[in-house]
């Protein structure tokens, strides 16, 4: 459905707002550290709780610390969200996350500096600890195990329920935060690539396929440690040798069938570690990540052949077990549709791409219609100081959401 319209936002504001955020927990190098829950943290929630009063919403926080801004619509219908995360990893930039708050608050500044307002109710919602343990999207899409809060407690110690008590949550009353699509129509999340997809290809916008399925794989190699003058070639279980041979063959599952898999052994451990002994066990992950738990399963299939047969060859035992999995999230197909109809009217190239880092949207696509808009990151870059998207392509970005909920809203609305 066309929807023609000259609505642009103001990418001055957004600007200065995405500085002035950064400006909290600013570190002296020039990166930013927001650590969920901390005093930081605090001063950018009450930041932005500011600058959606100022856009004109109303403003709530649920059982799991989200900060939900409200812009009413001219229908009882179910809202239209947007969205990210404001707290960042320790040393961290300021584009990861609060790039897709303050776009969301701009677009509703934008539409209320022109009097306008959409069918369905837009709201932009700030998620709980989106670097640590996905708090706040995991409670909204019910998918947050609550039987046991120890594995929440954080790392100096502080129980989750004192953490959520300090940001106005309430750990006890977390299942009161879920939502279903019948109070949310469609989430959409516009985010910095934080990979250098985007750059490679020339193209400013990326629409997202969806978010992939990650298996996380436990792995030791169990030799025998020897001394490295007197143990003939021939006669040694060199763990670290078996190692070696796995994670080529980690690289060889990924590369050698055509798609966009990725494989990754990205720690590793050695014993006894010392110069003048063959190595005697390995420890070492595996991280597979696709869109297809179909393409996933067959990576897994083949590796267990290889580690068979790397076990045989070199006189050792290797056990693969099973550490993490998260499910992929698709993207509904209506709204990538609908972003790159969007782009193709802003005279915006695109890209359809998967995304291979977890965002709320991964949660939050479990129970409503989810799409994702990614901008350029600069050399790739994030999670870093100098993580860096141009002023014009925030504005892209934010102008891309801002037209992407109008067509959803023409379009939901029949």
């Amino acid at each position: 459905m066309a929807v023609i319209t000259s609505l642009r936002v103001n990418g001055d504001r957004l600007q200065q707002r995405l500085n002035a955020l950064a400006a909290i927990g600013r570190l002296p190098e020039g990166g930013v550290r927001r650590i969920a829950y901390s005093d930081d943290d605090l001063a950018a929630r009450q930041w932005v709780t500011t600058a959606m009063l100022e856009a004109g919403m109303t403003v709530t926080r649920d059982a799991a610390g989200n900060i939900i801004g409200r812009y009413a619509g001219k229908k009882s219908l179910p809202a239209l969200a947007a969205g990210s995360h404001i707290d960042t990893v320790p040393a961290g930039g300021r584009y990861d996350g609060a790039l897709g708050v303050l776009a969301g608050i701009e677009v509703v500044a934008t539409l209320n500096q022109a009097g306008q307002r959409l069918n369905h109710p837009i709201e932009v919602i700030v998620f709980t600890d989106e670097e640590g343990e996905m708090i706040g999207s995991k409670a909204m899409a019910g998918t947050l195990h609550l039987d046991d809060a120890e594995p929440f407690r954080r790392l100096d110690g502080t129980a989750i329920q004192t953490c959520l008590q300090r940001i106005g949550g309430d750990w006890d009353g977390l299942p009161t935060a879920q939502r279903t699509a019948q109070d949310m129509a469609a989430y959409l999340e516009l985010h910095v690539e934080q990979g250098g997809v985007l750059e490679s290809v020339q193209r400013q916008i990326g629409v997202v396929q969806g978010i992939v399925s990650l298996h996380r794989y436990q792995v030791v190699i169990t030799g025998r440690p020897n001394h490295a003058g007197t143990t003939p070639m021939t006669m040694r279980q060199d763990a670290l040798y078996a190692a070696s041979l796995l994670v080529a063959a980690v690289h060889d599952v990924a590369t050698n069938p055509p798609g966009d898999q990725v494989a990754t052994v990205g720690y590793l451990t050695v014993q006894p570690n010392a110069a003048n002994i063959v190595p005697g066990r390995v420890d070492l992950t595996i991280d597979l990540r696709d869109l297809s738990l179909e393409v996933i399963n067959r990576m897994v299939n083949h590796l267990q052949q290889c580690i068979q047969a790397i076990a045989s060859a070199t006189h050792t035992k290797i056990q693969m077990q099973p550490q993490h999995a998260v499910d992929p999230t698709l993207a509904s197909a209506t709204i990538q549709t609908t972003i790159a109809a969007v782009c193709d009217s802003l005279q915006l190239s695109h890209y359809f791409m998967p995304s291979r880092a977890v965002h709320d949207a991964q949660e939050i696509g479990r129970i409503t219609s989810m799409g994702m808009i990614f901008v350029p990151s600069q050399a790739g870059v994030s999670h870093a100081e100098d993580e860096y998207t141009s002023p014009e392509q925030c504005s892209q970005g934010a102008n891309v959401l801002l037209n992407t909920l109008l067509r959803l809203d023409a379009l939901l609305s029949v």
